[in-house]
């Protein structure tokens, strides 16, 4: 029996309300508010040693769950769903690593949550899709995570390798006989940047809806202190990374928008950017269009971009898109679809090149999609859920242990930055941007790191 094993003894749950100082839209829809599920979880090891973790996440309902259907009932459902799972997670049994706990409860145990919650509460309306139930999941995989790390005295980031682990990466990812490409013996310790730099590049979000320069404002920002458009976020936190949120259903807005950032990034010096389409496009040649011009007409601005992020439906097994010609231009990275290390696979057989990973899939997840993407040739992204308060800490860590190709997504300050200013006194350096870059230095001890009183 492994010493370090822990088994679940309680869990709690909390909803807390954050509201944006301005609008980010997603798609066909406006984020002004979302709340974030705050999880603690209380495990034991055998010999009775116990400690608690700490999860959370945004329930983003406009990323989560795009619809037709109204904002209220499917943010209703997310709470409800979040409720079952707390009760659920009470009662899970058995003793292992927090990877293998949380394997079993996400992947083997939550369909049929998932299943069960649709037929009796969702039955005749809208049934609550898969990326929901992960998002809700998510925050109690996180705590288990960190409580794991807690219980034994380690960094989480530490734990994952043996003598901690019971099981080796094959017990939970299929090799591939096509290309010999085994797990056995190998823990997901061997593909992650165990020693990372504390600091690490930072991308900022450039909303559909967020003015360039002083001529677009329009006198109705916020005057609070913050910047209030794009040159003056360049210029206060010295960004080098820009990823430009598009509307995917209207090529000459793209194009304008994607030569109008261009412009002041070649101005700015930022050297980086990417776009993003937010699962509105269903046919290559759209995204191909804008970059052909793009490369002919402003080709300056077709070098910055170094990956296009998710311009489909994040249901790849419905729509089977084919994108290798997309993929031939630039890199292109799988966002929504990544709902596990499976889909990752059906992704790379239909052309995407790399993996946007995201905490809010749980941790146990995204460590699995990190593992066979990487054993894949596969380049990796830590992507933001705008994350506030606790759940900057986990993917600010997801972003500095995966070894990107270019740090880690980070917008919490654009949109909430008065939500985090109780873990900022703790941890200012990842509630500010400077010089482009996020400080981790803080983030030490057992755990995630966050190294103050919950509850």
């Amino acid at each position: 029996m492994n010493p370090f094993d822990i088994q679940i003894t309680g869990a709690s749950l909390t909803f807390l309300q954050v509201a944006t100082r301005v609008p980010l839209k997603f798609g066909s829809e406006v984020l002004t508010s979302v709340t974030c599920a705050r999880v603690s979880v209380s495990v034991e090891r055998r010999d009775g040693h116990s400690g608690e973790g700490w999860g959370e996440t945004p329930l983003s309902v406009q990323w989560v769950w795009p619809s037709a259907t109204s904002y209220e009932e499917r943010h209703l459902a997310l709470k409800e769903f979040s409720e079952l799972l707390l009760n659920k997670y009470k009662s899970h049994s058995g003793f292992g690593h927090a990877l293998e706990l949380g394997y079993s409860f996400v992947f083997e145990l939550l369909p049929t949550f998932l299943k069960e919650y649709n037929e009796s509460e969702r039955n005749g309306m809208e049934p609550l899709p898969w990326l929901g139930a992960l998002v809700c999941a998510s925050a109690f995989d996180l705590a288990l995570h960190d409580a794991y790390g807690m219980t034994n005295d380690l960094p989480t980031y530490q734990s994952y390798d043996f003598p901690y682990l019971n099981l080796d990466l094959s017990h939970f990812i299929e090799s591939n006989c096509v290309n010999t490409i085994s797990f056995e013996k190998k823990t997901p310790s061997e593909f992650l940047v165990l020693d990372p730099d504390n600091q690490i590049p930072v991308w900022h979000l450039v909303g559909g809806l967020d003015p360039l320069s002083a001529r677009e404002c329009t006198g109705s920002e916020p005057r609070d202190g913050y910047p209030i458009h794009l040159e003056e976020w360049i210029e206060r936190d010295g960004l080098n990374c820009l990823k430009i949120k598009l509307r995917g259903n209207d090529s000459h807005w793209d194009y304008s928008r994607l030569v109008a950032i261009g412009k002041i990034a070649n101005e700015m010096n930022v050297d980086y950017l990417t776009t993003d389409f937010n699962c509105t496009v269903t046919d290559p040649s759209y995204v191909n269009q804008i970059l052909d011009q793009l490369k002919v007409k402003e080709s300056k601005t077709w070098d910055k971009i170094i990956y296009v992020e998710q311009p489909f439906p994040y249901d790849l097994e419905k729509y089977g898109i084919k994108v290798h010609s997309l993929s031939e231009r630039k890199p292109l990275f799988m966002d929504e679809s990544a709902h596990d290390w499976k889909h990752v696979r059906l992704g790379l057989e239909l052309g995407w090149t790399g993996v946007a990973l995201k905490t809010c899939k749980t941790q146990t997840g995204a460590l699995l999609s990190l593992c066979w993407a990487k054993a894949h040739g596969m380049d990796l992204m830590v992507q933001d859920l705008t994350n506030p308060m606790l759940a900057q800490i986990p993917h600010v860590l997801l972003g500095a242990h995966a070894g990107t190709i270019m740090g880690v997504e980070s917008n919490g300050m654009q949109f909430y930055p008065e939500a985090s200013l109780k873990e900022a006194l703790i941890h200012p350096g990842i509630y500010e941007r400077r010089n482009g870059m996020l400080d981790l230095s803080t983030l030490k001890g057992p755990g995630f790191g966050y190294q103050m009183e919950l509850g």
